[in-house]
């Protein structure tokens, strides 16, 4: 997730950026299933992508935001907490991408709690 430390992102960049690798992520996702015959190939990673820029979305791109936020999302990512596992039931390219979004989710939900109790900027 270099890039999102490397680019200057505004917030609407990045808010664009989330919303056109979902939509985009979600059609390639359904295609790649298609092609390759099987649910949710090792191949396709953009539904990381998708949950780690959502993981830290509403943050400031800090080097220390972005190594606790990739930690906490590949934590949540692998676990797959309720409802994560249950949703990979779902079909096609939205099978693939919402496990990874709800990983995100958990994961900026702890770094938000990490943030305020710890009063790191």
């Amino acid at each position: 997730m270099l890039v999102l430390w490397l680019v200057p992102w505004s917030r609407a960049g990045l808010v664009v950026f989330f919303v056109s690798v979902v939509l985009a992520g979600t059609w390639a996702a359904q295609q790649a299933e298609r092609v390759l015959g099987v649910k949710d190939p090792g191949a396709i990673v953009i539904d990381e992508v998708a949950g780690m820029t959502l993981t830290v979305l509403v943050f400031p791109l800090t080097l220390p935001t972005l190594a606790a936020g990739l930690v906490l999302f590949r934590l949540f990512d692998v676990t797959k907490p309720f409802p994560a596992r249950a949703s990979q039931r779902a079909r096609g390219g939205f099978g693939v991408m919402v496990d990874d979004l709800i990983a995100g989710v958990y994961a900026a939900t702890v770094l938000a709690l990490l943030r305020a109790v710890t009063h790191w900027p």
